[in-house]
Parts: C-alpha cells; structure tokens; sequence
C-alpha cells in the first residue's frame, strides 16, 4: 500500500507537474485547499503533510490527521503553524532547507542595487516622460562598492547574500544569535558585530531573520535612530519584523535613507498604505522566494525528508521550536 503524502494548496499546473514528476515510488499525493472537506477526508490517511503553512493548522488540524508523522514546508517561514499544537501531537515541522536560499540572495542584492541607483523612481519618471530629473548632485545615486552592509542572521539566506556582496566590493559585518567560529568568518569574508554596532555602522542593513516573539518589531523606532541617516534597509524576511510606522517616519523625516521591502506586515496590503507614496522606499511583493527555478530544489529536499522520516532517520531541517522532539 502507497505512503499517503497531503499535499496543499494547489499550485499553477507547471509547478504541479514539477511535484509529480519527483514523487518517489511507493507514495501517493493527495492534493487539496486547505480547511475544506476534502483536506479534512485526506488528512485521516496521511503520513505526511507538504506544502505551504497556512493558518488553522492547529490542533484541529492534528486531531483530523492522526498518522501525521511530519509537516514538511516547501516554504522558510513557518510563522502561520501552530507549533505548540505541533508539540502535543508530537508531530516536528521542516522548512524547506535552504531551497529558496539563492532567490532571495539574489531578490537581497537586487533590492539594495534598486534603491541605491534609484531604479523604481527612474523608470517611473522615464515613462513618464522625465528624462533626468534633477541635476547630479540633486539626484544622488550610488554605488555598492567599499559600502558596509551589515546582515542580521547568518542563515543559509544570510550567508548566500554575504558571498554575493562580497563580489560587489561591499565590507559585510553581520549579528547572529548563534556565532561563526573565526575560521567560518574568515572563510566567508565576514566578521561579527554587536546587533546595537551593525545598526550604528552599516550604510546598509538587511534582515535575515524567522519571525517569532523575539524578532517582531526588532526595527522598531529605537533602532532606526541608531542607523545612519545615509543607510538604508532591507527585508526579505518576515514584514512584521519591521515597524512600519516607525519606517515611515524615518523615511519622511531623512532618519534613515531608503528602504527596500519584500514583505509586509499585512499582505495584500491596503492600496493606500502610506509608504506608497514615498519615492524613497521601492517594494516587491514578497515574491523573493518562488522562483521558477527554486521549485525543483524545494520539492526535491521535501521528498528526501520525508523518505528519511519513512525510514525511521530523523528528519532534517526540524524549526528550532520543535527540535526538541527529536531523540538525538
């Protein structure tokens, strides 16, 4: 009898067909939206659980699915999972191990080039039909060469945007919780700084962070007054990790100098949200992650997990809530 995978929600038929084509022999996706009858129905056999975090994945959720042995995400964030149910079921959660690691390295240097050329706010005025706005020294664009950029987690996200900074000629300095040893900073070209000290120091700072109690709101008003009034920030994290009010008075005010966001605190977020009208703040709409290429690496890593799980390994990737449920 095939090992019964919940997979949800259902995604565009090329990423469909990208899934089904790295299904492993003896398993069986049963695909479905998320609190419907139809998942609830799929949820009774199933051994596993991929796909995307969504909220109501609780202890509902646990007590429809009774043989649940891993949630395996295809996504980093894990912040819409009830991980306290998730404890009491003794189910472990995996993100998606790095998969989207070079898109959103990638999205992170694409951000800062974006606000320090002015990119979004050019293009604009072009179409328009503004041809260089301003004069020079009015209109003041810069280069990533020889600036500090200071990275806030050095994950697997946090250390891809390292290396790739490093090619443009920017110094890196970075804060993580849990510190390189000097030969890891020295082979990654990097060196570590009080989190208070990157705020001061960096003329660009970007966040690398998983969303919890301790780092929600951690850019609030207090710490964009620590940051120079020619830096500029990055997320492409988790939106509520930023203060976007305090934001907005520090781009209005010329505390800080820019901003580049992937992500919101409300997402979609309303059309008249006041850093819209800001031509110091450039915005994606939190599509860092999903590639077209980062798919197969995502399902590929699920898949593997799940086989290891299946034969009795631990899992890989577990969030650092739950790792406690692990026997090793």
């Amino acid at each position: 009898m095939a090992t019964k995978i919940l997979f949800a929600p259902p995604m565009p038929e090329p990423i469909m067909e990208v899934m089904r084509s790295l299904v492993p022999p003896g398993y069986e996706v049963g695909v479905a939206n998320h609190q419907t009858p139809e998942f609830y129905a799929a949820a009774q056999d199933a051994e596993f659980y991929l796909g995307f975090p969504r909220p109501g994945m609780g202890n509902e959720f646990f007590r429809a699915a009774p043989k649940l042995r891993l949630i395996q995400l295809i996504s980093a964030g894990y912040d819409r999972l009830d991980c306290e149910a998730a404890r009491k079921a003794g189910v472990p959660i995996a993100n998606n191990g790095g998969s989207n690691a070079v898109s959103v390295a990638e999205h992170t240097i694409m951000l800062i080039l974006a606000v320090l050329k002015k990119l979004v706010w050019q293009h604009n005025n072009v179409v328009a039909g503004k041809w260089r706005v301003g004069d020079f020294a009015e209109t003041r664009l810069y280069e990533a060469a020889g600036k500090t950029l200071g990275i806030v987690g050095l994950g697997n996200i946090g250390k891809k945007v390292a290396r790739r900074a490093a090619a443009f000629d920017m110094k890196v300095q970075y804060y993580d919780i849990l510190r390189l040893t000097e030969d890891q900073e020295d082979a990654l070209g990097v060196r570590f700084v009080l989190f208070t000290e990157l705020l001061e120091t960096s003329d660009i700072v970007s966040l690398h962070v998983p969303l919890n109690e301790t780092t929600r709101r951690m850019m609030s008003a207090r710490e964009l007054e620590m940051m120079k009034p020619t830096a500029i920030l990055i997320n492409t994290c988790r939106g509520p990790v930023v203060d976007e009010d305090a934001l907005y008075k520090a781009l209005t005010t010329k505390q800080i100098m820019a901003a580049g966001l992937d992500v919101m605190i409300e997402e979609p977020p309303k059309t008249d949200h006041p850093l819209f009208g800001l031509d110091n703040i450039t915005i994606t709409p939190h599509t860092a992650g999903p590639t077209i290429c980062h798919w197969v690496k995502a399902f590929r890593n699920g898949f593997d997990n799940i086989q290891r799980v299946a034969n009795g390994r631990e899992p890989l990737w577990v969030v650092p809530e739950l790792r406690s449920l692990l026997t090793s």
